[in-house]
């Protein structure tokens, strides 16, 4: 038999961080009492408190999931265990998969660290636009004769180190591609996005409609089923519209889909999702294709708005709002909606409309100087900022339905990597000063196999790592292998 993962010796209990996430959250303090940790010596090791913000990321989720099943069976809270090999080794899902044998390449030659005429920059060239407007921003031809591969790093190397590391960065942005002068967190403070992002909360709820008065729901509050089976689903019978892209919005979703919701991401046709990160962040979900300019497919997604209870956008600040798909918009036709917003920087100073990605956060931030230098900078252990914003956007959307329990109206939940990078920068050490993280035992990170599974599916033989998100009757696994992206309907299950 099998050992659950919540048998064995008692862990920790009320570590800092997952404190200060929960009480962001509006969660009930008593509650932490549920929550109890495994703590391993060598899970990512970092100059910053990387660990502990993954432990806390995962323990407000665990725990929020725990409370909404509580609700729903009529039950006490069950106990919620944190174990950082789990932790660990999800926050690094990508680099476990394996798709039939095969390891994945995460990141492409143009997405890098490159030397400029005063300092460094990195890049983000994953996906071909990216990569074009690059080139376009560093005014180098595309295919001019030369491969992908080593000689246009070597082009793209020498036009950097003729330009200074800001005159770069404006050069991208301009031409809508993804570069970021490397910051020290000194630096960060003084620009006036940083100034922005440190003048904000780890993360915001506000509702924005009235209560639902649809037939399925009723007037006041939410109304769900009660629970019955095993194991415990809490988000069962939820209906999940995903619009998130890259991995913090889908690790999100995938969370959600682990808990039982019915996730649906619906992407643009025309622009495909990287295979190896679809394989990744897939699981328990269908994946299909929607053109929200064409007519039939706006009809279409409307139908799908109409019944949902949840909608998660992960696309930079105002590019859905072009389509009319603004949080109140989506309220106004979905009453009693929970809207949850992931961007790389916020939706608010002067880099609220940027594009980003978690590696280039961690350059502006100042995380990959302290975790190197200003010489040579450096990252963290894991795309952490991406982890653990998707763990708490989970949190967020759990934590909205179950206040919803008891009334209230569509609500909108906003997270930035910018916001989380503040945290683990400026403010998780001090939330875990004078707390007891004695270690309980040693993670290898050469050997995490007690937290990977194989799993056959439409996409092959997947090598995957498992949720760390557990609670007592909960599920330890996802219900399905993702699908191939794209190739589902468009429709409910």
């Amino acid at each position: 038999m099998t050992q659950s993962p919540l048998d064995g010796p008692d862990g920790l209990d009320g570590l800092g961080g997952t404190r200060t996430a929960w009480a962001a959250l509006g969660g009930d303090p008593a509650l932490l009492d549920r929550v109890s940790y495994v703590v391993r010596e060598g899970a990512l090791p970092a100059r910053l408190p990387v660990v502990e913000l993954a432990r806390a990321c995962v323990g407000a989720c665990a725990l929020a999931a725990a409370e909404l099943a509580a609700r729903r069976t009529g039950r006490p809270v069950p106990e919620v265990r944190v174990d950082d090999g789990a932790v660990a080794t999800a926050f690094v899902s990508e680099r476990h998969l394996l798709v039939d044998g095969r390891a994945p390449v995460n990141f492409a030659p143009l997405s890098r660290f490159w030397r400029t005429a005063d300092g460094w920059v990195r890049t983000h060239a994953n996906y071909p636009h990216h990569r074009a407007r690059l080139l376009t921003a560093l005014g180098l031809e595309e295919g001019d004769g030369e491969s992908v591969g080593d000689a246009s790093v070597e082009r793209v190397a020498a036009a950097l180190a003729e330009r200074r590391a800001t005159e770069v960065e404006d050069a991208a942005y301009a031409a809508e591609g993804l570069a970021v002068a490397l910051r020290t967190p000194e630096q960060w403070s003084a620009h006036p996005q940083g100034v922005a992002v440190a003048g904000q909360p780890l993360l915001s709820r506000e509702q924005i409609g009235p209560p639902d008065s649809s037939a399925n729901r009723g007037p006041g509050p939410r109304r769900l089923p009660e629970l019955s089976g095993d194991p415990l689903l809490p988000a069962a019978g939820l209906r999940v519209l995903d619009l998130t892209r890259v991995i913090a919005g889908p690790v999100g979703t995938r969370t959600l889909a682990l808990l039982g919701a019915d996730v649906l991401r619906v992407d643009p046709p025309h622009l495909p999702e990287l295979p190896d990160q679809h394989a990744d962040t897939g699981f328990g979900k269908r994946s299909s294709t929607l053109d929200l300019t064409a007519h039939a497919d706006r009809r279409t997604f409307e139908e799908l708005l109409a019944e949902a209870d949840v909608v998660v956008t992960g696309y930079r600040p105002g590019g859905l709002a072009r389509l009319g798909l603004t949080p109140e918009a989506l309220a106004g036709r979905r009453p009693g909606v929970v809207v949850a917003q992931v961007s790389a920087w916020g939706d608010y100073g002067p880099w609220g409309e940027r594009r980003g990605f978690d590696s280039l956060v961690q350059v502006a931030s100042g995380i990959a100087a302290v975790e190197g230098s200003v010489e040579r900078p450096g990252a963290l252990p894991a795309q952490a900022l991406d982890h653990g914003t998707g763990y708490l956007l989970a949190t967020a959307v759990l934590r909205s339905l179950t206040e919803q329990l008891d009334g209230g109206g569509a609500t909108l939940v906003r997270l930035a990597l910018a916001q989380t990078a503040h945290w683990l920068v400026h403010r998780i050490a001090a939330d875990e000063a004078g707390q007891d993280t004695a270690v309980e035992a040693v993670y290898d990170p050469e050997n995490p196999t007690p937290w990977l599974a194989v799993t056959q599916g439409p996409l092959g033989r997947l090598r995957h790592a498992l949720p760390p998100v557990c609670f007592r009757g909960g599920p330890d696994n996802w219900a399905h292998a993702p699908s191939p992206w794209g190739e589902d309907a468009p429709k409910w299950r």
